[in-house]
């Protein structure tokens, strides 16, 4: 919905980007109609020594954390079905919910070839690579992400059942370097989010001892 007041902030969306990832190249952006309400993000620790009696590894970590993120996001089309648009008068949501849904897909030209090498003999077919996909949280947040959890709740549908009101629920797993390597795009996307999140922390007030009651750890 546009700004209701000249001179209003713009409001930022949130989306998913998908890219090449060994060129770069931007092959879909996607921004979410509607900002998400909440945003939930889990942090899963890598420790060592987790058995109780292993002293010696008590502290150490074996690589970041596996970040996992859910989120529900909802699409409607009621205002452009209003204003008589006619992609939306005919397929409804359809697009939208298909360009989300591919993400998840192999492309038709990959399973043909894959049915092509199989029918030809070949005994090894290596898995299918899909664009390394992007969620982007504001500037401080562009993750590299795998979709781990994916469901299309339909709750309203025009006369020929063309959906028109949706919500769609997202689950995520952040891919650190441990998943990419260092070399990898997604890599060195993980390590600017990294770095970033070390330089807010920096600027983070510190509290004192005082402000919990000791005087100090002696």
């Amino acid at each position: 919905m546009p700004n209701s007041f000249p001179g209003s902030p713009r409001l930022l969306k949130g989306g998913i980007v998908l890219i090449d990832a060994q060129t770069g190249a931007v092959k879909r952006i996607i921004a979410l109609q509607y900002n998400p309400d909440t945003l939930t993000r889990t942090l899963q620790v890598k420790g060592v020594g987790a058995e109780s009696g292993d002293r010696s590894e008590a502290l150490r970590l074996k690589g970041p954390p596996v970040e996992t993120l859910k989120l529900d996001a909802e699409i409607d089309a009621t205002d452009q079905l209003e204003l008589g648009e006619g992609q939306a008068t005919q397929v409804g949501l359809h697009p939208q919910l298909a360009a989300l849904e591919l993400i998840v897909y192999p492309t038709s030209a990959q399973l043909n070839s894959n049915n092509q090498l199989a029918s030809s003999g070949t005994l090894e077919i290596a898995p299918m690579e899909s664009p390394l996909t992007l969620f982007i949280w504001s500037k401080s947040r562009i993750l590299p992400v795998r979709l781990t959890e994916f469901s299309i709740t339909e709750e309203a549908f025009d006369p020929n059942l063309n959906p028109i009101r949706a919500k769609v629920s997202l689950g995520m797993r952040v891919l650190s370097v441990d998943d990419l390597g260092f070399d990898h795009k997604g890599g060195n996307l993980f390590m600017t989010y990294l770095q970033a999140k070390e330089q807010l922390a920096a600027s983070s007030p510190a509290a004192t001892f005082g402000t919990l009651g000791i005087g100090g750890i002696s």
